[in-house]
């Protein structure tokens, strides 16, 4: 690994005030606790589209700041 990336991990770490093995666990169950992207895709690619026009998505997100 090198140098630079354990500098920056035990920088994180300290930034936190956990240990770089508490820091480096945290970040293992982080990643292992999500389902990988390629799973994500292929649930997103067998939904149906949403048809919409450019108005619609303007109004969705003028709803959503009210």
């Amino acid at each position: 690994m090198p140098s630079e990336d354990v500098q920056e991990l035990r920088a994180r770490s300290a930034a936190r005030g956990i240990s770089l093995s508490q820091y480096l666990r945290e970040l293992i169950h982080d990643d292992t606790s999500r389902p990988p992207m390629g799973d994500v895709l292929s649930r997103i690619a067998t939904r149906q589209p949403v048809e919409g026009t450019a108005e619609d998505v303007r109004s969705f997100i003028a709803d959503g700041r009210r």
